[in-house]
């Protein structure tokens, strides 16, 4: 070994700062530098959105993909928080755009619901673009930044309008130094984003869900009023369902003192033999389940069972379902 690979002192101990460390180690935050990676910037400015909208705020929510193969993201929420920030003395959107765990979901105040993850969203979207603008109308105010590989490339514009506009838009182009891009085809799958779209429009019935290709003049609106039992619908779309109305039931249970848990569930048996049973915390997806999934596994079991045994005729009390038996053919939110 070399005396200058052998050598360790102080001196060697480095800091990344700001948002280095995330175009250092972008797969930390996003869990890859391919296809996957690149979608998962959308995804994290979705969540955002989505956010607002089952807080009450936005019904509309739209994605839009650019001639120049970038992405542009909106809704009409509240719009990011444009005032000075008492700490930073700056913006706090500029805050956020430069700050990882920096946001509005780390307390109860601004969000009781929220899906976005660790805060790190939008600050890890912007390390990881070539450039980023950020445009906020919020109270009666227009405020536009541009950002470039998680730095401030500009001043703030700000500017006053009448009327009672409110949202933000987020355009960003990825960085072709942490993607590898081929600038010859779309960057991004407009597939994987309807679906996405798609799904969550299931999951906030009370939003509208708006996805444009400029390129190709591909749209897609999604808005399911009729939230879970509607997805259901759509899951048994090609099956044969064993009894018309769907199973719906939404509740609100108590955890502590300060806070609650809102569970809803929506199924339906078909006449199939396989069970598809989608799962979600805040609207994210837990493909690897959770104890939320045993506990409906087993809840429904014993309901079976209990019903069996309770209500049916003396000949059946002796037949005890198994946790196969009462998920066959089932589909679930």
């Amino acid at each position: 070994m070399t005396d200058q690979l052998s050598k360790y002192d102080a001196d060697d101990i480095k800091v990344l700062k700001g948002l280095e460390g995330v175009r250092k180690r972008p797969a930390m935050y996003i869990g890859d530098t391919g296809k996957k990676g690149l979608h998962h910037l959308i995804f994290e400015v979705l969540d955002n959105c989505v956010d607002e909208a089952i807080a009450g705020y936005a019904n509309k929510i739209k994605v839009i993909f650019k001639e120049d193969n970038s992405v542009q993201i909106m809704d009409n929420g509240r719009g990011i928080p444009i005032k000075v920030h008492s700490e930073y003395n700056k913006p706090a959107v500029e805050v956020i755009m430069e700050h990882l765990h920096s946001g509005g979901k780390f307390d109860a105040k601004s969000y009781k619901i929220s899906g976005g993850l660790h805060g790190v969203g939008l600050s890890v979207v912007n390390a990881l673009s070539e450039w980023l603008t950020v445009e906020v109308y919020r109270d009666s105010t227009y405020y536009k930044q541009k950002f470039s590989r998680g730095l401030k490339a500009s001043e703030p514009e700000i500017s006053n309008f009448n009327g009672t506009k409110q949202g933000t838009i987020i355009t960003f182009y990825p960085d072709g130094d942490i993607f590898d891009l081929n600038k010859e085809e779309p960057i991004f799958s407009f597939f994987t984003i309807a679906s996405r779209m798609r799904e969550l429009a299931f999951l906030t019935p009370h939003a509208k869900f708006e996805i444009f290709d400029e390129n190709t003049e591909q749209e897609e609106e999604y808005y399911y009023k009729g939230g879970l039992k509607e997805f259901v619908t759509f899951l048994n779309k090609d099956k044969n369902p064993l009894h018309d109305d769907i199973i719906y039931i939404s509740e609100e249970y108590p955890i502590d003192d300060a806070s609650n848990v809102f569970v809803d569930i929506a199924m339906q048996y078909n006449q199939g033999y396989q069970m598809n049973i989608l799962t979600y915390a805040n609207t994210i997806n837990t493909i690897e389940g959770g104890t939320h999934l045993t506990g409906f596994k087993s809840a429904l079991t014993r309901t079976f069972n209990t019903y069996i045994d309770k209500c049916m005729e003396k000949k059946y009390k002796d037949h005890v379902l198994s946790g196969s038996d009462t998920r066959e053919g089932l589909s679930a939110v």
